[in-house]
């Protein structure tokens, strides 16, 4: 006679074991965005690539590619255990050094605009200060969360953070990239504040801080000559102040509802780099304002769900490597747009999701996806016990 099986009776799975799910409020942004990125990437590109490579699809076939790699990327990332992230803390950094100091020392960097920011593999290229950014999220969320208890002591929980930032921020400098080493910079020191770290050890790190940036803006005439172009773009138009003049003029033209997919002007030749730092201002001039306010919302979106998961970790580690991340995007995402509208100066940085560029996307994406793990694994824990009352009942 065969038994009876009854739902108390049935093997039930650990909490790891729970059916994994995904942050749709964390996904549809992301995936809208990187859909629209591919579009707007040949938009903006077709013309430059059929002058340049030949085929106006030059861009968008890699983008495209890109693209499908990176959500393999964050499904993985998904699916990998966030905890594991601190066996490969250190692996991570060592990493990143290593292609930080080949990229200066070896034949394989690539220089474009007078940086040597890239190595390139065949029609690849790959941007180590991205690597660099992802993995000294990771040490300072794994160093902080382990030294919780003396973080207020300044050899124990300041010096060493900064030590470890202040080395990338060399090697990044020299390249030389001054917007990515104050991203750096600004990343490690939100995540001290949150972390716990005293605060005036925090104020007295700008106290130096400033004054070297300083010093860096005022010997490098490019630097100076981007902030006097900031300040009054139409005294330079055809100099310095060009890029912010034609990047203005696109968000003019776009109006309330823009000129139409692929019926911009300013991306003919006209706005510099129209497919990766100004790709917000050509879709500002075919989307108009309606389409740069729902590219807000979804990034908005975004940041706010980074924020929320942070805050809902069950660990130190978990909450700071979340805080981490969403600023490295959220950063990024206020830094092109700020330049795009001529609200700060003149930097080359990638708008994330948007933009093309494989090694932003797919570190972003990465980024994503260990997000979305850190955001379920309490909801998994809760859910468990949850069952385990029921069965006691």
């Amino acid at each position: 006679m065969k038994k009876k099986t009854t739902r108390d009776s049935r093997p039930h799975r650990p909490a790891d074991q729970e059916p994994l799910h995904y942050d749709i409020k964390l996904l549809f942004p992301v995936l809208f965005l990187v859909g629209i990125g591919v579009v707007m990437v040949y938009s903006a590109s077709s013309a430059l690539a059929l002058k340049n490579f030949g085929s106006d699809y030059h861009f968008l076939k890699k983008q495209a590619i890109f693209a499908l790699l990176g959500i393999v990327i964050l499904v993985f990332c998904r699916n990998f255990p966030y905890k594991f992230l601190r066996s490969l803390t250190y692996p991570l950094l060592i990493l990143a050094l290593a292609f930080l100091v080949a990229i200066l020392i070896s034949g394989f960097g690539y220089s474009a605009g007078g940086s040597t920011r890239w190595f390139r593999f065949g029609v690849f290229t790959f941007q180590p200060s991205e690597l660099a950014r992802f993995s000294l999220v990771i040490y300072l969320a794994y160093s902080m969360s382990k030294k919780k208890d003396k973080l207020k002591d300044f050899y124990v929980g300041f010096l060493p953070h900064v030590l470890v930032f202040s080395i990338f921020a060399t090697l990044i400098i020299v390249q030389p990239d001054f917007g990515s080493t104050v991203i750096l910079g600004a990343i490690t020191w939100i995540m001290l504040f949150v972390g716990g770290v005293r605060v005036t050890h925090l104020l007295l790190s700008l106290t130096v801080m400033i004054p070297i940036a300083y010093f860096f803006m005022v010997n490098a005439e490019y630097r100076m000559n981007r902030i006097m172009s900031f300040l009054n773009p139409w005294q330079y138009p055809a100099g310095e102040g060009y890029q912010i003049v034609h990047s203005l003029m696109a968000f003019g033209s776009g109006g309330i509802w823009g000129t139409g997919i692929g019926k911009g002007y300013q991306k003919l030749f006209y706005l510099p780099e129209p497919h990766t730092d100004f790709i917000f201002s050509v879709i500002g001039e075919e989307f108009g304002l309606f389409g740069v306010l729902i590219i807000l919302g979804l990034y908005v979106m975004i940041i706010w769900r980074g924020v929320i998961i942070a805050k809902n970790s069950r660990d130190s580690f978990g909450s700071l490597v979340a805080i981490g991340l969403t600023t490295a995007i959220g950063l990024q995402v206020c830094i092109n747009m700020g330049v795009a509208l001529g609200l700060l100066p003149t930097k080359g940085l990638t708008l994330p999701f948007l933009s093309y560029g494989g090694t932003s996307l797919l570190i972003n994406m990465a980024s994503i996806g260990i997000l979305m793990n850190i955001g379920t694994a309490k909801k998994r824990v809760k859910t468990h016990k949850i069952k385990s009352a029921k069965r006691k009942t």
